[in-house]
Protein backbone atom coordinates (compact mmCIF):
# COMPACT_ATOMS: atom_id res chain seq x y z
CA UNK A 1 0.00 0.00 0.00
CA UNK A 2 1.02 3.64 -0.75
CA UNK A 3 2.25 5.35 2.29
CA UNK A 4 0.97 8.66 2.33
CA UNK A 5 3.86 11.16 1.67
CA UNK A 6 3.77 9.11 -1.98
CA UNK A 7 -0.33 9.46 -2.39
CA UNK A 8 0.30 13.69 -1.26
CA UNK A 9 3.18 13.59 -3.76
CA UNK A 10 0.74 11.38 -6.77
CA UNK A 11 -2.22 14.02 -5.89
CA UNK A 12 -0.24 16.94 -5.68
CA UNK A 13 0.90 15.73 -9.94
CA UNK A 14 -2.81 14.98 -10.60
CA UNK A 15 -4.14 17.67 -9.50
CA UNK A 16 -1.21 20.16 -10.46
CA UNK A 17 -0.77 21.52 -6.90
CA UNK A 18 -3.92 23.15 -6.95
CA UNK A 19 -5.00 21.72 -2.88
CA UNK A 20 -1.31 23.08 -1.55
CA UNK A 21 1.75 24.04 -3.85
CA UNK A 22 3.10 20.97 -5.50
CA UNK A 23 6.91 21.65 -4.16
CA UNK A 24 5.11 22.00 -0.77
CA UNK A 25 3.74 18.88 -0.59
CA UNK A 26 6.58 16.82 -2.13
CA UNK A 27 9.04 18.49 0.33
CA UNK A 28 7.26 17.73 3.16
CA UNK A 29 7.34 14.06 5.22
CA UNK A 30 4.48 14.35 7.63
CA UNK A 31 4.88 11.25 10.26
CA UNK A 32 3.15 11.79 13.48
CA UNK A 33 5.44 9.53 15.37
CA UNK A 34 8.35 10.94 14.27
CA UNK A 35 7.44 14.88 14.70
CA UNK A 36 6.89 16.44 17.38
CA UNK A 37 4.33 19.84 17.31
CA UNK A 38 4.46 20.82 20.85
CA UNK A 39 6.37 23.51 20.22
CA UNK A 40 3.94 25.07 18.11
CA UNK A 41 0.25 23.85 19.15
CA UNK A 42 -0.87 22.79 22.47
CA UNK A 43 -2.93 19.37 22.65
CA UNK A 44 -5.77 20.74 23.31
CA UNK A 45 -5.52 22.83 20.31
CA UNK A 46 -4.65 19.20 18.21
CA UNK A 47 -7.70 18.13 19.60
CA UNK A 48 -9.65 21.17 18.36
CA UNK A 49 -8.41 20.90 14.54
CA UNK A 50 -9.85 17.41 14.79
CA UNK A 51 -13.09 18.76 16.08
CA UNK A 52 -13.13 21.30 13.13
CA UNK A 53 -12.27 18.65 11.02
CA UNK A 54 -15.26 16.52 11.66
CA UNK A 55 -17.22 19.38 11.30
CA UNK A 56 -16.26 20.19 7.73
CA UNK A 57 -15.97 16.50 7.07
CA UNK A 58 -18.81 15.07 9.38
CA UNK A 59 -19.17 11.19 9.24
CA UNK A 60 -21.71 10.42 6.57
CA UNK A 61 -22.05 7.00 4.38
CA UNK A 62 -18.33 7.41 5.02
CA UNK A 63 -16.24 7.61 7.59
CA UNK A 64 -15.51 11.59 8.95
CA UNK A 65 -12.19 13.35 8.79
CA UNK A 66 -11.57 12.69 12.83
CA UNK A 67 -11.80 9.21 11.88
CA UNK A 68 -8.66 10.10 9.29
CA UNK A 69 -7.26 11.54 12.36
CA UNK A 70 -6.72 14.74 9.63
CA UNK A 71 -6.19 17.06 13.47
CA UNK A 72 -3.07 15.68 14.13
CA UNK A 73 -2.30 15.44 10.13
CA UNK A 74 -2.68 19.14 9.94
CA UNK A 75 -0.35 19.92 12.77
CA UNK A 76 2.21 18.10 11.44
CA UNK A 77 1.58 20.14 7.85
CA UNK A 78 1.48 23.50 9.37
CA UNK A 79 4.89 23.05 12.05
CA UNK A 80 6.74 21.01 8.75
CA UNK A 81 5.71 22.71 6.09
CA UNK A 82 4.65 26.44 6.22
CA UNK A 83 6.70 29.30 6.57
CA UNK A 84 6.89 31.10 9.68
CA UNK A 85 4.53 33.62 8.82
CA UNK A 86 1.89 30.78 7.55
CA UNK A 87 2.31 28.96 10.71
CA UNK A 88 1.40 32.56 12.41
CA UNK A 89 -1.19 33.45 10.30
CA UNK A 90 -2.66 29.58 11.00
CA UNK A 91 -1.81 29.85 14.81
CA UNK A 92 -3.40 33.16 15.57
CA UNK A 93 -6.36 32.11 13.67
CA UNK A 94 -7.06 29.11 15.73
CA UNK A 95 -7.00 31.50 18.97
CA UNK A 96 -9.69 33.96 16.12
CA UNK A 97 -11.71 30.98 16.00
CA UNK A 98 -12.14 30.13 19.75
CA UNK A 99 -12.39 33.76 20.20
CA UNK A 100 -15.68 34.04 17.72
CA UNK A 101 -16.81 30.98 19.46
CA UNK A 102 -16.85 32.42 22.77
CA UNK A 103 -18.19 36.05 21.47
CA UNK A 104 -21.29 34.18 19.73
CA UNK A 105 -22.01 30.76 22.27
CA UNK A 106 -20.13 32.05 25.72
CA UNK A 107 -17.90 28.58 25.62
CA UNK A 108 -15.02 27.22 23.61
CA UNK A 109 -15.20 25.56 20.37
CA UNK A 110 -14.45 21.78 22.15
CA UNK A 111 -17.73 22.24 24.53
CA UNK A 112 -20.12 23.59 21.69
CA UNK A 113 -22.64 21.43 20.37
CA UNK A 114 -22.33 20.21 16.45
CA UNK A 115 -25.18 22.34 15.14
CA UNK A 116 -23.45 25.42 16.92
CA UNK A 117 -19.81 24.41 15.84
CA UNK A 118 -21.50 24.18 11.86
CA UNK A 119 -23.24 27.46 12.52
CA UNK A 120 -19.76 28.80 12.82
CA UNK A 121 -17.58 27.42 10.57
CA UNK A 122 -20.48 28.52 8.23
CA UNK A 123 -19.86 32.17 9.16
CA UNK A 124 -16.04 31.66 8.89
CA UNK A 125 -15.70 29.85 5.34
CA UNK A 126 -18.35 32.97 3.83
CA UNK A 127 -15.51 35.20 5.71
CA UNK A 128 -12.53 33.73 4.19
CA UNK A 129 -14.45 33.60 0.60
CA UNK A 130 -14.91 37.20 0.68
CA UNK A 131 -11.37 37.78 2.11
CA UNK A 132 -10.03 35.42 -0.32
CA UNK A 133 -11.55 37.37 -2.96
CA UNK A 134 -10.94 40.60 -2.59
CA UNK A 135 -7.03 39.86 -1.52
CA UNK A 136 -3.47 40.67 -3.05
CA UNK A 137 -1.27 38.31 -4.25
CA UNK A 138 1.14 38.95 -1.77
CA UNK A 139 -0.69 38.17 1.16
CA UNK A 140 -1.17 35.27 3.39
CA UNK A 141 -4.41 32.98 2.26
CA UNK A 142 -7.09 33.35 5.73
CA UNK A 143 -6.80 30.69 7.94
CA UNK A 144 -9.73 29.17 7.61
CA UNK A 145 -9.24 28.45 4.09
CA UNK A 146 -5.89 26.53 5.43
CA UNK A 147 -7.69 24.56 7.74
CA UNK A 148 -10.43 23.36 4.86
CA UNK A 149 -7.59 22.28 2.18
CA UNK A 150 -5.48 20.34 5.34
CA UNK A 151 -9.01 18.99 5.98
CA UNK A 152 -9.55 18.04 2.53
CA UNK A 153 -5.75 16.70 1.98
CA UNK A 154 -5.26 14.95 4.91
CA UNK A 155 -8.66 13.17 4.61
CA UNK A 156 -8.06 12.06 0.92
CA UNK A 157 -4.67 11.04 1.19
CA UNK A 158 -5.35 8.97 4.38
CA UNK A 159 -6.08 4.88 4.13
CA UNK A 160 -9.69 5.71 5.49
CA UNK A 161 -10.52 8.57 3.11
CA UNK A 162 -8.43 6.86 -0.09
CA UNK A 163 -10.41 3.31 0.47
CA UNK A 164 -13.68 4.32 1.89
CA UNK A 165 -14.34 7.70 0.21
CA UNK A 166 -13.25 6.60 -2.81
CA UNK A 167 -13.12 3.92 -5.20
CA UNK A 168 -10.13 2.35 -4.50
CA UNK A 169 -7.47 0.01 -7.03
CA UNK A 170 -4.55 -1.28 -4.96
CA UNK A 171 -2.98 -2.10 -8.03
CA UNK A 172 -3.97 -0.30 -11.45
CA UNK A 173 -4.54 -2.04 -14.39
CA UNK A 174 -4.87 -0.58 -18.12
CA UNK A 175 -6.21 2.76 -18.33
CA UNK A 176 -9.40 3.27 -19.77
CA UNK A 177 -10.11 7.14 -20.40
CA UNK A 178 -13.88 6.54 -21.39
CA UNK A 179 -14.87 4.49 -17.74
CA UNK A 180 -18.69 4.73 -17.58
CA UNK A 181 -19.69 7.17 -14.86
CA UNK A 182 -23.02 6.68 -13.05
CA UNK A 183 -24.40 9.69 -11.02
CA UNK A 184 -23.25 9.65 -7.13
CA UNK A 185 -19.87 7.07 -8.09
CA UNK A 186 -16.83 7.89 -6.37
CA UNK A 187 -14.24 9.10 -7.59
CA UNK A 188 -10.96 7.08 -8.01
CA UNK A 189 -7.96 6.35 -5.84
CA UNK A 190 -5.09 4.12 -6.58
CA UNK A 191 -2.06 3.09 -4.88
Amino acid sequence: MMNRREAMSAVAWLLGGTIVGADLLVACTPNRQQVNVEDLFKQEQVLMLDEIADTILPETNTPSAKAAEVGPFMAVMVKDCYTPAEQRVFTEGLGKLEEACEEKYGKSFLKCDAKQRKELLTSLDQEQKAYMHTKKAEEPSHYFRMMKELTLLGFFTSEVGATQALRHVAVPGRYDGSMPYKKGDRAWATS
